[in-house]
């Protein structure tokens, strides 16, 4: 079926357009909140509210140009700014409240077992390092697959930028990386 078609069932509220919506692109959200977050759950929850962002955004939707994913990852990237924003603004109120006596979370002894845990975490404490910009252009590049011209239309900035700051975050990482074994080495030699 030809994108404006797709565009135009989409803008008008076609549940079947948004079905087929679903059925296309969210797995590909999914893994890019996932990765993102470092969150199975978390991501659930993103690939939740970015189709419901999209149902409530579809007027929004320009009724040319090609695929609609860069628009989702562009809905889900806003999507996890704003559960970041939330959580902030949680651990802020809560830091505000006496202490407690802890109550032990055994969650992430359930995520330890799984073997992806502490690649995905490594990976995450890098990207951790660089700044918001530089993050979002690495998983919307490199984790999402998006191309130059995805990313710049998710992101709302030019083509050029998303070139510039993908070569800058990409050098950045490189060098935290770098450190980071330097430092593992170092670690293991004493």
């Amino acid at each position: 079926m030809e994108q404006r078609t797709t565009r135009t069932r989409l803008r008008s509220g076609d549940p079947a357009a948004f079905s087929e919506l679903f059925d296309e692109h969210a797995q590909a959200i999914y893994r890019y909140a996932a990765r993102t977050t470092g969150d199975w759950t978390a991501a659930d929850d993103v690939v939740s509210l970015t189709f419901l962002e999209a149902w409530r955004l579809r007027g929004q939707l320009k009724p040319e140009g090609d695929g609609v994913g860069p628009w989702l990852f562009g809905i889900a990237t806003n999507v996890m700014r704003n559960r970041a924003r939330a959580a902030r603004r949680h651990r802020a109120a809560l830091s505000r409240l006496p202490d407690r006596d802890p109550v032990p979370d055994f969650a992430d002894e359930v995520v330890g077992r799984f073997e992806d845990a502490e690649k995905l975490a490594a990976a995450r404490a890098a990207l951790a390092r660089l700044s918001d910009t530089d993050r979002e252009i690495i998983t919307l590049c490199v984790w999402a697959g998006l191309d130059y011209a995805g990313t710049a239309e998710a992101l709302g900035i030019p083509v050029g930028t998303v070139r510039s700051r993908l070569s800058r975050a990409r050098t950045r990482l490189r060098e935290l990386t770098e450190t980071t074994m330097h430092r593992t080495f170092q670690g293991e030699k004493r």
